[in-house]
């Protein structure tokens, strides 16, 4: 089967209500290529090698969280980033990028994806004017911290970094998936036992032991595999279109 590509990207918009939204970067359609989209290639960034990958796939879309375009860098189609488009355009293959709408959508969203590989019960929003993303929920059991960051590595495939900030077992969290270790201090003022996020700061160490919460690095591209893997399979089972994820691990 196969798409338009205006039909697709129109769809997606809708469904994931970008207008709702003030970015960093352009959601939606950022390259321009076939109209018509028989395969789609999902995967967290549109690096070099994402977008080799699907160019051997023969992929008429490349469908990622992180795109071009973020506000404060530099302009001109040259360098590393002219090379990225110059491959997508070459290619024929369109570029199609969601950045936090895809972090908060309730059903294939980043932050409830990850509640449902970790198995969190979500009970609640992070929502406050300092703070507007994130979850909030528990566990099924209190457990150690040694036993949680072990189920975080477990799952995800590489061990958290873990800020100890008190010595109780936890029950209760907050998360927010990628770049969001600021979100400690409005975890911090919810009571929650621990708060989670993929990447760390030198003050996110002092935050957790003067708080007194908990906070898990869990990896940046760890926690932000699974909404995008969740919209393909959303646009698969919509319109019986080939939607393949493809994983580039990555550390941090």
């Amino acid at each position: 089967m196969t798409i338009e590509l205006s039909k697709l990207v129109e769809s997606l918009d809708k469904h994931l209500q970008v207008e709702d939204f003030k970015d960093y970067c352009p959601n939606g359609l950022q390259v321009e290529g076939k109209s018509q989209i028989r395969k789609i290639v999902t995967g967290v960034t549109a690096s070099q090698a994402l977008i080799e990958k699907a160019i051997a796939s023969k992929a008429d879309a490349l469908l990622v969280h992180h795109g071009y375009f973020w506000k404060g860098e530099a302009q001109p189609l040259v360098g590393m980033k002219g090379r990225r488009v110059a491959a997508l355009m070459r290619n024929n293959i369109s570029l199609i990028a969601y950045h936090l709408p895809l972090d908060v959508h309730p059903v294939l969203g980043n932050n409830q994806q990850l509640a449902e590989v970790m198995d969190w019960t979500v009970t609640g929003v992070m929502d406050s004017p300092s703070w507007p993303l994130g979850l909030v929920g528990e566990l099924t059991q209190p457990l150690t911290a040694k036993d949680f960051s072990e189920q975080l590595s477990i799952k995800l495939g590489q061990q958290p970094l873990h800020l100890a900030g008190h010595d109780r077992k936890i029950k209760t969290l907050a998360w927010c998936t990628g770049s969001a270790e600021g979100g400690i201090y409005r975890a911090a003022e919810l009571g929650v036992d621990a708060y989670i996020s993929g990447e760390v700061s030198e003050q996110t160490l002092h935050a957790a032991q003067e708080l007194g919460i908990d906070y898990f690095a869990a990896g940046h591209h760890a926690t932000e595999r699974y909404g995008v893997k969740a919209l393909g399979e959303w646009i698969a089972n919509q319109w019986q279109v080939e939607c393949e994820f493809i994983d580039l691990p990555n550390p941090v």
